[in-house]
């Protein structure tokens, strides 16, 4: 129903945080991921069109190694 009026949730795993549409609230030292990208997703963002409702909470990745 809300994707017939325009609603689609924001990706967020994987991709590099952006604060228009990502929320951290957690910042995890770690190798696997390149830093300042999405690890995980804690609960999940929409926008509609070009507006955003709800910023996706998301875990991002911070490496020591710099």
């Amino acid at each position: 129903m809300l994707t017939r009026l325009g609603v689609e949730p924001i990706g967020a795993t994987g991709q590099p945080f952006d604060p228009s549409l990502h929320q951290a609230i957690q910042m995890v030292e770690t190798a696997e991921v390149p830093d300042s990208h999405v690890i995980d997703e804690l609960q999940r963002g929409y926008r509609l069109r070009d507006r955003v409702l709800r910023a996706a909470m998301v875990r991002v990745a911070q490496n020591s190694s710099k």
